[in-house]
């Protein structure tokens, strides 16, 4: 069995490339809040109007998820990753046409739930965990993290773009620099285990998914930890999304400005991105359980701070809790999803899991812009966050132990 130094030798390249692709999956999430004023100074929609955009887009992405899930154990994650990339910057790009009609509105975003199925994180990280076995919990790290470099950047990058541009080119600039970087590095270099070498026949790739072990879908469906996990992740990703898309409403209407609050909201990315490599790195190391415990309690300590702080010193402390807990959920989930269900199917399977969490994060920014808009603040939805998270905390914390078969000798 190959180590962890053994693997990067070989395929050091992939998790980088990965990660590129892989701000897409976030790319409509971690620009939206930035867009949220010049939106009502336009078109007059309330916050919960224009959060509805991510009900809609998740939605419509956790059915086509799951589709897109069998497509990749079927087919391999890079035809179907190429699509995503080109699909996504299409239909990102095209939000700048908005007419001031919600229902365009809705069905701009529509359109961007048809690139973010074909550009979930299941395609990316189901080809860096065919090559990857004794490193895999970094290498996960390292593909997800171009989420965390997304949630760095776009605010401040979004905020600067319509100031300086307005909103609707700003839409177009994100859109074409997403395509530019991403496409011919993952052309050239995003290949799985299924995807087989360049010129490698359709018998080779079949041969190759073969040889990867794992549950079948039903045998999964019916296993309690698969619902425990992903309840888990539900609950999680319902309060960390709704933070992630009003936390730079949230500052400014505690009295900062719109570039202010969006400084601070950029410490979730780099919080999320130094998380996540401590996360990879732990999970490689130590029970994958007791690391979720800890990172998934830690959002309640920033609802206290955003329901109690007062200032800047305050407010970064908790984008920065937010940022270190955000950064380990996908990896967590991602991992703890391939050692106890294997790889043998895990497109369809992890693809199932993310029904869950996109229904979470589909419902969370709608449930929070509705609390605002009904009793004029956010902390009501601050409250509610705390027990829901501590309780995710403990589901996933209290996970029985891997199947043997699906890990690595010697391991948790």
């Amino acid at each position: 069995m190959a180590t962890a130094r053994e693997e990067w030798r070989a395929y050091w390249y992939l998790p980088m490339v990965a990660a590129v692709a892989n701000i897409a999956t976030v790319i409509h999430i971690y620009t939206l809040g930035p867009f949220m004023a010049p939106l009502e100074a336009e078109f007059g929609w309330s916050r919960a109007q224009i959060s509805s955009a991510i009900t809609v887009s998740n939605g419509i992405n956790a059915g086509l998820g799951v589709l897109v899930g069998f497509l990749i154990d079927k087919y391999g994650p890079r035809r179907i990753g190429l699509i995503g990339i080109t699909v996504m910057s299409l239909a990102f790009a095209s939000v700048s046409t908005a007419t001031g009609s919600y229902w365009n509105w809705i069905f701009l975003w529509f359109l961007i739930s048809l690139g973010a199925a074909w550009t979930q994180p299941t395609i990316w990280t189901s080809a860096v965990s065919s090559r990857f076995d004794a490193g895999r919990g970094f290498a996960i790290a390292v593909t997800v993290c171009g989420s965390s470099i997304a949630a760095t950047a776009l605010p401040i990058i979004t905020t600067e773009a319509i100031l300086n541009f307005g909103w609707r080119w700003a839409y177009v600039a994100i859109a074409a620099g997403y395509f530019l970087l991403a496409m011919p590095l993952n052309f050239l270099f995003f290949r799985g285990a299924a995807d087989g070498p360049a010129r490698s026949t359709r018998q080779e790739q079949a041969t190759a998914v073969t040889e990867l072990t794992g549950m079948e879908v039903r045998e999964a469906f019916r296993s309690p930890r698969f619902y425990r996990l992903s309840i888990a992740g539900l609950l999680f990703a319902f309060c960390a999304m709704a933070s992630i898309v009003h936390f730079v409403p949230i500052l400014t209407d505690r009295g900062l400005t719109p570039v202010e609050a969006a400084g601070i909201a950029g410490l979730i990315g780099v919080a999320s991105l130094i998380g996540r490599f401590l996360t990879g790195y732990l999970l490689d190391r130590f029970k994958p359980e007791l690391v979720a415990l800890v990172a998934f309690a830690l959002p309640s300590l920033a609802g206290l701070l955003l329901i109690y702080g007062d200032g800047p010193l305050a407010y970064s402390l908790a984008a920065i809790v937010i940022g270190a807990s955000l950064g380990g959920e996908y990896d967590i989930i991602i991992y703890l999803t391939t050692r106890h269900f294997g790889l043998k199917r895990f497109g369809a399977i992890f693809a199932t899991v993310l029904v869950f969490l996109t229904a979470a994060t589909a419902t969370g920014p709608l449930t929070a812009g509705a609390i605002f808009d009904h009793f004029g603040s956010y902390e009501y939805y601050l409250w509610l966050t705390i027990p829901m998270v501590l309780i995710a905390a403990l589901m996933v914390g209290t996970l029985p132990r891997a199947p043997d078969e699906y890990s690595r000798s010697g391991g948790h």
